[in-house]
């Protein structure tokens, strides 16, 4: 039984625990009073967008049809048809597709969806195609190659994905830290510390996350000066605070990480990488 106080597979959401979330028990007088600081983007989607997720309408469609989809659609149709083409069964043909026309899209969040289905199809063709698009100009088309390569083979594209440590958004360089955690552990420590003084508020939260499976006193005192931050925020505070008390060899055992694993979710949604929505 997984111990619930330990949250393992990331740090907890501040919509999860409102009394942590910007302007808790404040009563603004309208929408430009309330701050948020968190790294968050807040999008216009429309309904039909939001439901690209929604492999429902094309569950029973060939292979042949969805990959006509993804190749002539709209960009929702082409996000639908890339996760229901990673919801089958792997194919060199749904492979094919997937980097013919997905990863080679001109919408960004195609090209996303492909290196997520292409991450969950598998395989060495996926993979080398996925590395490609650790170069895409797109952010979070970088971050979720991150979070497909893990998936396809984490100690195998060890190397590709510790060069995204070295990348200029903070969600690519989470999303390879929470990669190279999962194997090397306490030996992630150097990188842990230098993330733990990142820019981003959320790669410092998730490096106070992760410091908590080091068992190694340089951890601790950066942890403790994290959770004794006045400046720092209530949730990276928190989160440095919850990992001084964990046990970190539990921590490594019991870490799955959040890149992988998110079935809770719909496919395509609430994935480490995922801007957030508020």
């Amino acid at each position: 039984m997984r111990d619930e106080e330990e949250a393992t597979d990331g740090p907890t959401d501040p919509r999860v625990h409102p009394e942590e979330s910007p302007g808790f028990d404040e009563d603004p007088d309208g929408l430009e009073d309330i701050e948020v600081s968190r790294d968050v983007t807040i999008g216009e989607a429309t309904q039909r967008e939001l439901q690209a997720t929604d492999t429902t309408p094309v569950a029973d469609a060939s292979v042949a049809e969805t990959v006509v989809d993804l190749r002539d659609g709209d960009a929702v149709e082409q996000r639908r048809a890339a996760l229901a083409l990673a919801e089958g069964p792997r194919s060199e043909a749904a492979v094919e597709a997937l980097i013919e026309f997905g990863l080679a899209d001109d919408d960004a969040d195609v090209r996303q969806f492909a290196a997520e289905a292409l991450g969950e199809l598998g395989g060495e063709r996926a993979g080398e195609a996925v590395v490609s698009a650790l170069d895409d100009d797109d952010p979070w088309v970088r971050s979720e190659a991150v979070v497909a390569l893990d998936r396809i083979d984490r100690r195998g594209y060890e190397s590709r994905i510790e060069r995204a440590l070295e990348d200029d958004h903070h969600a690519v360089r989470r999303n390879a830290a929470v990669s190279l955690f999962k194997h090397r552990g306490e030996d992630l420590l150097p990188v842990l510390l230098e993330q733990s003084r990142a820019d981003s508020e959320r790669l410092r939260e998730w490096a106070a996350h992760l410091l908590a499976g080091v068992d190694d006193e340089r951890a601790d005192e950066r942890l403790r000066e994290l959770a004794d931050d006045e400046s720092e925020p209530k949730v990276v505070r928190s989160t440095a605070a919850r990992s001084l008390d964990a046990d970190p060899g539990k921590f490594r055992r019991q870490f799955t990480g959040g890149t992988e694993n998110d079935s809770a979710d719909k496919p395509g949604e609430s994935r480490l990488n995922r801007r957030p929505d508020l």
